[in-house]
C-alpha cells in the first residue's frame, strides 16, 4: 500500500478505505500523476512531463508543475483550484487545502521564483503563498492569507498581506 494514503486517513475522518482514497479522492491521484509527471521532467522529457501533468489537471483540477518537488505524505484536501509552481517546493508531511497557490513572482539570483514549504506546514482552504519565500516547518497558513515573506517556525499566518499570529 502508498505509505501517503495513511496520511490521507490520518487528517480525514470521512475515509473509510484506502481503497476509497484512491479511487475517489483528487489529492492522492494528483500526487500519483506528479511523480511520475517529475520522473520524466528529470529526465529532460519536458513534454511528456507536462502532457502528464495537464492530464491530470484534467482529471483532478489539481495543477502541480512536473518540476516542482514534493516530499512524503502530502494531503491535498478536495483539491479543486490548487496551483503548485515549477520551482516549488514541499516539504514531508504537509497539509493543503483546496484553492491554495504556491506561485510565482521574478526570480530571486538562483532562478528560484516560487515558495519552499518546511515539513509539517498546513495551508488553509484558498491561501496564496508568493515568490521565492521559505515557510519553515510546523507554520499555519490561514485560509485566504496572502503569504509574501518569509515564515518562521512554527508561526501562524493571517490576513492579506499576512501577518505572524500567535
Amino acid at each position: 500500500m502508498f505509505t501517503f494514503l495513511k496520511a490521507y486517513r490520518k487528517n480525514d475522518p470521512s475515509i473509510k478505505s484506502y481503497m476509497e482514497a484512491m479511487l475517489l479522492l483528487p489529492g492522492p491521484k494528483a500526487i500519483l500523476f506528479h511523480r511520475v509527471a517529475h520522473f520524466f521532467y528529470n529526465i529532460k522529457l519536458y513534454f511528456l512531463a507536462r502532457f502528464i501533468s495537464e492530464f491530470s489537471r484534467f482529471i483532478t483540477g489539481v495543477e502541480i508543475h512536473p518540476g516542482a518537488k514534493i516530499g512524503k505524505n502530502l494531503v491535498i484536501d478536495h483539491g479543486m483550484g490548487v496551483v503548485i509552481g515549477e520551482t516549488a517546493v514541499i516539504g514531508s508531511n504537509c497539509l493543503i487545502y483546496h484553492g491554495v497557490t504556491l506561485g510565482g513572482v521574478v526570480a530571486d539570483p538562483t532562478g528560484r521564483r516560487h515558495p519552499l514549504l518546511g515539513n509539517g506546514v498546513t495551508v488553509g482552504a484558498g491561501a496564496k503563498i508568493l515568490g521565492a519565500i521559505t515557510v519553515d516547518d510546523y507554520v499555519k497558513v490561514g485560509a485566504g492569507a496572502v503569504v509574501i515573506t518569509d515564515c518562521p517556525e512554527g508561526a501562524t499566518m493571517v490576513g492579506m498581506p499576512a501577518k505572524i499570529r500567535f
